[in-house]
């Protein structure tokens, strides 16, 4: 699939800038959307080329969470899900995006509430923008807090405590917050999103394609892991498997002499 209409992939040199394309609902989430998000990140586990993906809200929203409107009207076909319905359906696009192994930066301006601000979670890096406001909107709509991976991520990036305090209450979290509790790695003016990712994005284009997606898969492993040994395991695997390459050679000569690596993924 590649004909999206909810979402907008723009692939430039190595990174794929993903947008959600339903401005007039705030990128709510609907059916066709979670099916176009499912079909993206599940080919990228097999795409050598993307590198690194940019997830973003098109006009002045990440992304508002659940579309209710279209949900209550049964707009769509009820999806199977795996027996969940929509439930599992949506599910599976979180775990997806820990699944593949591009790094992804989200940035986030305005709104990313429920289902959006679980997309903000499960990515890798996030930038605010000063207008960014999250929170876990299940619990006000007569659900659980604990949704779309959030009880998982929340605690493990900022602690317990205020993971307890924002999933209880459904309270709000602002960007210059979210920066002290070190949900975010930096907060700069809406129109400047794109341009602080594009620092990282330098940073990590500067490494071998093979230790990137190594990287992402060990610290995804190793948040639950059982202890260090089981850690140390996957490391010394993984520096095995870059040290066989081409372009780990390459690096090292490359730093001997002073230069620019010219990495191949081979």
């Amino acid at each position: 699939m590649t004909d999206y209409t909810t979402i907008k992939v723009e692939k430039e040199n190595g990174v794929d800038w993903l947008t959600l394309n339903r401005p007039e609902a705030l990128n709510a989430i609907d059916t066709p959307m979670v099916t176009e998000l499912r079909d993206y990140f599940g080919n990228l586990q097999e795409d050598r080329d993307t590198r690194i993906v940019v997830m973003q809200g098109a006009g002045k929203a990440f992304c508002a969470g659940l579309d209710i409107k279209a949900s209550q009207a049964g707009r769509h076909e009820p999806p199977f899900g795996g027996g969940m319905g929509f439930q599992g359906y949506l599910a599976e696009v979180y775990i997806r995006m820990r699944r593949c192994p591009q790094p992804i930066i989200s940035l986030i301006q305005g709104p990313a509430c429920g289902g959006g601000f679980a997309f903000a979670l499960a990515s890798d890096i996030r930038i605010a923008g000063e207008s960014a406001r999250m929170n876990a909107a299940f619990i006000r709509i007569g659900l659980s807090a604990c949704d779309m991976g959030a009880s998982y991520f929340l605690p493990r990036l900022i602690g317990t405590s205020i993971a307890s305090e924002l999933m209880l209450t459904g309270r709000f979290i602002d960007a210059q917050r979210a920066l002290r509790t070190n949900l975010v790695s930096e907060v700069v003016p809406d129109a400047e999103l794109q341009n602080a990712a594009q620092s990282y994005i330098n940073d990590m284009l500067t490494t071998s394609p093979m230790g990137l997606r190594l990287t992402k898969e060990g610290l995804n492993v190793s948040i639950d892991a059982a202890g260090l040994e089981a850690v140390m395991a996957v490391e010394n695997r993984n520096q095995v498997l870059c040290s066989r390459t081409r372009d780990a050679k390459e690096g090292m000569q490359a730093f001997l002499e002073k230069r620019a690596p010219n990495y191949t993924g081979t």
